[in-house]
């Protein structure tokens, strides 16, 4: 009974942050509720007794590419007019697909889950079972393709993160080393004779 009420309780937190990443206006905050999204889902992940699967959750994501997140979108310098402009403008578009996401999961929840034991408890495991053994086993036989591909995907999106904060922006000053290497005394110094005035 109170697994089932911390479920409850830890979705609608979970349903929350993830609707406070897409309406906050502020980037900076939006990152924060999907930090609070993923320390949710690492907890629920605890409560289907996938340790592993919730410490690489809150170590890898939260701890390494959420920190990669907000460095990004401070170096990137956001004009948040601009997000507020265009948020209404597309605000049908997301309420569209937002839609047909809720109908595809109740089609999954309602009909397609008949007959599956999703009421039933889980079933204690022995001491020696290692759910980190079963995950490697099916990641790095099954799906290993898929897993190469979304490590590739990873990596496009860290090379185009740092090629976004090096891009050239108006009024920016930048330091030309060979300019500085190559100057020369008389390009700096000019001596003026002036004559002495008196009192």
């Amino acid at each position: 009974m109170f697994a089932t009420f911390l479920f409850y309780a830890l979705s609608t937190v979970l349903l929350a942050a993830a609707v406070g990443v897409i309406t906050v206006r502020n980037p900076v905050y939006a990152a924060l509720c999907l930090i609070l999204a993923f320390v949710t889902s690492a907890v629920l992940w605890l409560l289907l007794e996938a340790e592993f699967l919730a410490v690489v959750l809150v170590l890898v994501y939260v701890g390494a590419v959420m920190v990669l997140f907000l460095f990004v979108v401070m170096m990137l310098d956001i004009n948040t007019a601009t997000l507020r402009e265009g948020f209404l403008r597309y605000a049908p578009v997301g309420a569209i697909v937002a839609g047909l996401l809720v109908l595809e999961l109740a089609y999954v929840i309602w009909f397609r889950s008949e007959g599956l034991p999703g009421g039933t408890p889980l079933v204690p495991r022995d001491a020696a079972y290692s759910s980190t053994e079963e995950l490697g086993r099916v990641l790095y036989t099954q799906y290993l393709y898929p897993f190469e591909l979304a490590a590739m995907l990873l990596l496009l999106a860290i090379v185009a993160a740092i090629l976004l904060t090096m891009r050239s922006r108006p009024g920016l000053k930048v330091q030309d080393v060979a300019e500085q290497v190559k100057v020369r005394r008389e390009d700096r110094v000019r001596i003026v004779t002036m004559k002495p005035e008196s009192e």
